[in-house]
């Protein structure tokens, strides 16, 4: 079989993968250079041409490392000053690199094996360039998937946020869009190869850039997918800033305190709907008299109900809860779809404590995954929720659109990771949504930063991080569905499923392949 010699010994892979993971953190929020995410693909592409399983686990576990370790620092603020705080942070980080790099190793057989089935030039640049970028969306969505319901925190769409490539989110979602770009990298790739196997001896060996070039072009240019206006509705969304975090040192109605008073410029405004966070009240008003006629008075003063948001129990289950909270109590609910994994539940609990006792007992929230529809009905508009970490989840955006919201409503609660890059990264992945969807966003943190978002990705309104306030707008309401939401779980389910199915059937192609050539040769 041929096989294709590495571009880079094992040495300078490893260097060049680990400069393209700190390059891919450089594109994401805070510093928010988005160009940088083409380099990063480009840096780990080029380390894994050529390589053996042993040198692609290497070298994906250099990029994953150098991308995940600084990118998700902010998960060892969650156990304030616990000696063992970092725990958290080392085990995401790692867990994410190993998948990374187990990723890289089908990616490093992709253009293996099709240097092996395909001979001629242009199809196998082609080729190789396709299954490439196939595969690379694959290990994102597989990656965001499991286990315990994924992270699709890092994908390289959702780095554009602040890009010329935002718009095209709105056709083919956070998952096409990052095909598209790796296919453009791996596509000029394999343009650069041909042409220096090509010079001098023909002229027109730089032709094959054409087309990663052209592709890109139409990346850039393409406009958003139009939807239409549906009227508006005036929101009050509230940034407290109380004493929010699991571990901060608070009376049972300090953060809602604050979130009332905070309030106070949405009085007599004659606001459709005021927006609290996520943790917005500490103790279940369903379950405690005192919170609920402080919400009821609180109601009736704001004359508007008050979309909140708490822990609540039905049985022996602990919901994360949002509830429209009138005069009269509760009239509508939503539960977390993806309460997050050791931090808001234990999964297999049993077995890490055996592993982590001390850090295990910490976590006492034992929050059971909601079912209910991701929307609420307010002054007649569609209103379609996300509670923090649902935001990252594709396919809950696309049913709240599904059934009808006219606009999305994020609730999140950003205090444990004060001061870090996490507030700034969830508010690129809002932004993200909004342009996906063609839907204005109101982002509302206990924290911050808390923002108004229209549906072309603009910020229109914003309290900074660390400050109570209350943003007081029309939010302009939107119909209609966008190719992306509409045609989403088929792009996911084909780019997942197809570039598998592909890399199984070349990898067969390749060993049968194999065998002829060694039996030939034994013949002779």
């Amino acid at each position: 079989m041929r096989r294709t010699a590495p571009l880079l010994p094992l040495w300078a892979a490893v260097i060049a993968a680990a400069l393209g993971g700190f390059a891919l953190d450089a594109s994401f929020p805070s510093l928010g250079i988005w160009p940088l995410a083409f380099v990063a693909v480009a840096l780990s592409l080029v380390s894994l041409i050529g390589r053996r399983m042993g040198g692609a686990l290497l070298v994906g576990a250099a990029y994953g490392a150098a991308f995940y370790f600084p990118h998700v620092e902010w998960s060892s603020r969650f156990l304030g000053d616990h000696p063992l705080r970092w725990v958290p942070w080392v085990a995401l980080a790692s867990v994410e690199t190993l998948f990374t790099a187990l990723g890289a190793i089908a990616i490093a057989l992709a253009y293996r094996w099709v240097a092996a089935l395909v001979t001629r030039p242009g199809i196998r640049a082609a080729v190789t360039a396709l299954l490439v970028a196939g595969v690379w969306t694959a290990r994102e969505i597989a990656m965001g998937s499991w286990p315990y319901g994924g992270f699709p925190w890092g994908r390289i769409g959702m780095s554009q946020s602040e890009s010329p490539l935002a718009p095209a989110v709105s056709w083919i979602g956070v998952n096409g869009l990052t095909f598209l770009i790796v296919l453009v990298i791996a596509g000029a790739i394999e343009a650069v190869r041909l042409a220096v196997a090509a010079v001098p001896r023909r002229p027109r060996a730089w032709a094959p850039l054409a087309a990663p070039a052209a592709l890109l072009a139409i990346l850039v240019v393409v406009p958003l997918f139009p939807t239409s206006q549906a009227g508006s509705l005036r929101v009050a969304a509230v940034q407290g800033d109380g004493p929010a975090a699991y571990l901060d040192e608070k009376g049972p109605y300090d953060v809602l305190e604050a979130q009332l008073e905070a309030s106070g410029p949405a009085l007599d405004r004659d606001v459709d709907v005021v927006l609290w966070p996520e943790g917005s009240v500490t103790t279940d008003p369903i379950a405690d008299q005192n919170a609920a006629a402080v919400l009821d008075r609180a109601a009736r003063q704001l004359r508007a109900p008050i979309l909140m948001n708490a822990a609540s129990s039905s049985g022996d289950d602990v919901f994360n809860t949002s509830m429209l909270w009138t005069e009269d109590g509760p009239e509508q609910t939503h539960a977390k779809r993806h309460p997050v994994p050791f931090g808001e539940y234990v999964p297999q609990r049993e077995l890490y404590e055996k592993i982590a006792p001390s850090l295990i007992g910490m976590i006492g929230r034992e929050y059971t995954p909601g079912t209910d529809s991701p929307t609420m009905t307010v002054s007649g508009a569609t209103v379609a929720l996300a509670i923090c970490f649902d935001v990252i989840f594709d396919q809950h955006i696309w049913e709240g659109i599904g059934d009808g919201a006219q606009v999305l409503m994020f609730q999140t609660n950003n205090a444990d990771f004060r001061g870090t890059d996490e507030n700034l990264q969830q508010l690129a992945f809002a932004r993200m949504r909004a342009i996906e969807t063609g839907r204005t966003v109101v982002n509302v943190s206990t924290v911050g930063t808390s923002q108004v978002i229209s549906s072309t990705g603009e910020t229109l309104e914003q309290i900074p991080a660390d400050e109570a306030g209350a943003i007081v707008a029309d939010v302009e309401l939107r119909g209609g569905v966008t190719a992306a939401v509409a045609a989403g779980p088929w792009i996911r389910a084909f780019l997942l499923w197809i570039p598998v199915a592909a890399l199984a059937i070349a990898g067969a192609a390749a060993d049968r392949l194999r065998r002829m050539r060694a039996e030939t040769a034994a013949r002779d």
